[in-house]
């Protein structure tokens, strides 16, 4: 059973983590550059935006993980690194070599992102220094079998799991809340974890994952394996999220496995499946797959070894799903000035792929994102955002209802507008989550897509976000 625990990325064994100010942000007094490090190099994962214009850390983390390991982390929040060129770079791999001979690991195992303003170098001087405090003050949580120094550790937990969250805050720009989660689960009769953070609030529209997010474990998994596993979640929960339509220059999401919870390696061949079975595009559900795997060894004899690795895939597969769709949606809800998560559910497709373009078309619309703002039962916009989606459905079957905490009220039945009461309409309208559901009647699949209304104050955020 998956459970959600406190921790954030210090949930899992193995990981320790420091943040401060250096002054990479020219006004406040919050943190902007963060340390993490695993005891051991992890295996990595990771999926990147699909922007051409690709910001200097995305170049270098795509080598990072290409080579498989990862022993730490530099997050800077200000400055992008993007449109930076050569020197860009090489700046990256200055902060590289400073967390490498300060940590003592490879530089090739380090990865560098940074979220901020385009355009402008790091001041990397600065960045280097930072560095080299902040591998002085680690902080992680002691755990058997380790001859790790904690020495910041006073042997309270809650210290600890402090300064995760105060990483969690480091790494925000125009975020109003942390983003953090962690989970417990079991693999191999071994109790596991799984923590992560991401931040995004604004250029929103991630088309491959978040705008920088990172998921630390314990667990011991295949890296092919978990790759495939990364994407496929990544298209049906990340890639279903848009605050404003733009894709970020700096996407990254990382997941990291240290193996030092000790259960049995995860991997196609402990699986009986092929690497092809999980469908990277999402398309097919892995949830389906782990479905299917349990249900084939379910009749087999308890203890076995395949049986076993069913359970734990299954396991794993709701763990991960937990983390990357809480964040999803957290960060759709706080879209930069946005007042309410909006959420597009379709049903009744014939396929997922049509559920899933009619659902983006649905949150991404400007339109239709006003008149959750305004509270506005104005249905036609939903409806018309389906219509010019280029998915195929028949506008004369669909039925669209709106729901909330507040009830639910039909607002287009088989393609009319139905009568309906204006008042409890606004009555429904009017909670901080409100939710499309969109029923073509035309099969069994349905996707989900998390958005939030467009407000006077997105307009302020990002018409001075320089200054």
């Amino acid at each position: 059973m998956v459970n959600r625990v406190e921790g954030g990325i210090l949930a899992a064994k193995g990981y320790s983590v420091a943040s401060k100010r250096v002054g990479i942000k020219p006004k406040g007094e919050n943190r902007d550059l963060t340390l993490i490090k695993s005891d051991v190099p992890a295996m990595v994962v990771g999926t990147f935006t699909r922007n051409a214009v690709k910001a200097a850390p995305v170049k270098w983390d795509m080598k990072v993980v290409a080579g498989g390991k990862a022993s730490a982390i530099v997050v800077n929040t200000g400055i992008a690194n993007a449109a930076t060129g050569d020197e860009g770079l090489e700046n990256c791999r200055r902060e590289a070599e400073a967390a490498a001979k300060a940590l003592g690991v490879e530089r090739s195992h380090v990865l560098t992102m940074s979220t901020g303003v385009i355009g402008p170098q790091l001041p990397i001087e600065k960045i280097e220094q930072g560095i080299y405090d902040l591998s002085k003050c680690l902080v992680g949580v002691p755990y058997s079998g380790t001859a790790v120094l904690r020495q910041y550790f006073d042997g309270n937990k809650a210290n600890a799991f402090m300064e995760a969250s105060e990483a969690a805050k480091a790494i925000m720009t125009t975020d109003t809340i942390p983003k953090e989660i962690a989970v417990e689960l079991e693999l191999g009769g071994r109790t596991c974890h799984i923590g992560a953070m991401c931040k995004g609030s604004g250029m929103i529209h991630p088309n491959m994952g978040t705008m920088l997010g990172f998921m630390m474990s314990d667990i011991c998994i295949d890296r092919e394996l978990a790759q495939r596993m990364l994407r496929a979640i990544v298209e049906r929960t990340f890639n279903m999220v848009s605050v404003d339509g733009d894709t970020s220059t700096n996407d990254t999401f990382v997941w990291l496995a240290n193996g030092l919870a000790g259960n049995d390696e995860i991997s196609a061949d402990s699986l009986g499946i092929k690497l092809s079975d999980i469908d990277e595009t999402g398309n097919e559900d892995i949830r389906d797959l782990a479905k299917r795997l349990t249900d084939r060894t379910s009749r087999l004899l308890d203890g076995s070894a395949e049986k076993s690795a069913a359970a734990d895939f299954a396991e794993l597969v709701e763990g991960l799903y937990t983390i990357m769709e809480f964040l999803a949606k957290t960060m759709a809800s706080d879209g930069e000035g946005a007042t309410r998560l909006f959420i597009a559910k379709v049903v009744g497709a014939p396929d997922y792929e049509t559920a899933k373009t009619l659902a983006k078309a649905i949150i991404t619309s400007s339109l239709t994102k006003a008149a959750i703002y305004g509270r506005d039962a104005n249905c036609g916009r939903i409806f018309c955002a389906m219509g010019y989606s280029g998915a195929k459905f028949d506008p004369d079957k669909t039925d669209i209802t709106m729901m909330s905490s507040e009830g639910s009220i039909k607002m287009i039945e088989q393609g009319k507008l139905p009568v309906f009461s204006e008042e409890e309409a606004l009555r429904i309208l009017s909670p901080d989550e409100v939710t499309a559901i969109c029923d073509i009647h035309d099969g069994e699949f349905e996707a989900t897509a998390w958005g939030c209304d467009l407000t006077h104050e997105y307009v302020t955020i990002n018409a001075d976000y320089r200054s």
